[in-house]
């Protein structure tokens, strides 16, 4: 992109200097230099323009254009009032009421794009994020913040097709990630590096409706007041791993979406005489004891088990006891099944 950026600059000068040359030739009293010296500095000008614009977004733009129809509009209707009746009247005064309305003009549409850039996120006029099928019906939206992506779960969960939702990570999100994954840290690096990683796979499903929202925010702390602002503008839920950060969107409305929540309820229910495989990890207390740990994260003891420590194995629940992390289950080893290595 940025090679066929600097192609076109290219080819922009280069169009403008022939033109000068040419317009040089076909006016009578135009020299060629001076006329090649003002259109190369016009050139060079625009391509200037062209370089401190980089990175502004068509939901910027749009956001301009509607700031000066709206501004040009009410300066519009002020100077069609009988507020300047008295000045058109006097033909002396024509003077200053051209000058008095162009400041109404310059003043209402530079009011009018400040107003409409502050609140650009509300734009949906470029690029929609709501989405409508043939039916006309809104697909739902669900805004992901780093830490749903670092988790690396929902990469699975898209995956297996059962995520309905058009998935919307703002600008600064990608940007923290970036930081992350740059950091000096190794732990850090890697959880940043894993965050990118997940989002690459994610691009990389068709079935799956990934959009970037261009946002910003100045200062970091603002990061979690500004994902709740941008899923209550666009009346999606967020999805986050972040449990104060669900809190604060609950509290303003915003409903969150908990994968954890989601993994511990589609985890296997264990009663008396289910039979499960599990990995044994470690002795247990008593002798012969080996124990393992569900996919919910239950201990797991397992009798006349400890010599396949190490290996995968069959076991039937015996019985199932509340504790106070949860719960702790008690099984047998299935001896006519044997184990594998992982």
């Amino acid at each position: 992109m940025n090679k066929t950026i600097i192609i076109v600059r290219i080819f922009f000068l280069i169009v403008s200097v022939l033109g000068c040359v040419l317009l040089s030739y076909v006016t009578d009293g135009w020299t060629l230099m001076p006329v090649l010296f003002v259109g190369i500095s016009l050139a060079v000008l625009v391509i200037l323009t062209d370089v401190m614009l980089e990175g502004f977004s068509l939901r910027g733009l749009s956001a301009i254009t509607f700031g000066l129809a709206v501004g040009g509009l009410i300066a519009y209707l002020i100077s069609s009032s009988p507020l300047f009746e008295p000045l058109e009247a006097d033909p002396d005064l024509a003077e200053t009421l051209f000058l008095s309305r162009l400041a109404l003009y310059v003043i209402s549409m530079y009011l009018a794009t400040v107003v409409a850039l502050r609140g650009r996120d509300e734009f949906n006029l470029v690029i929609p994020y709501v989405r409508f099928s043939a039916q006309n019906v809104e697909s739902s939206i669900v805004v992901v913040d780093t830490s749903a992506l670092i988790d690396g779960r929902i990469a699975a969960i898209c995956e297996s097709r059962w995520f309905g939702y058009a998935m919307v990570v703002p600008r600064f999100v990608l940007d923290e990630l970036q930081v992350v994954a740059d950091s000096s840290e190794t732990a850090r690096k890697e959880k940043g590096r894993k965050g990118l990683d997940v989002l690459n796979r994610i691009r990389k499903m068709k079935h799956v409706d990934l959009r970037i929202h261009e946002s910003s925010v100045p200062d970091r702390k603002a990061v979690d007041s500004k994902l709740v602002y941008i899923a209550e503008s666009m009346n999606a839920k967020l999805l986050t791993t972040d449990y104060n950060l669900a809190k604060m969107a609950e509290f303003h409305g915003v409903d969150w979406l908990n994968i954890t929540s989601l993994v511990k309820a589609l985890n296997q229910e264990v009663s008396v005489g289910t039979r499960v495989n599990v990995e044994l990890v470690r002795p247990g207390k008593d002798s012969g004891q080996a124990i393992g740990y569900l996919p919910d994260g239950s201990m797991l003891v397992v009798n006349n088990a400890r010599k396949w420590i190490g290996h995968e194995v069959r076991v039937e629940v015996d019985s199932v006891v509340p504790s106070s992390g949860g719960k702790m289950v008690f099984a047998t080893h299935y001896p006519d099944v044997e184990p594998s290595d992982r």
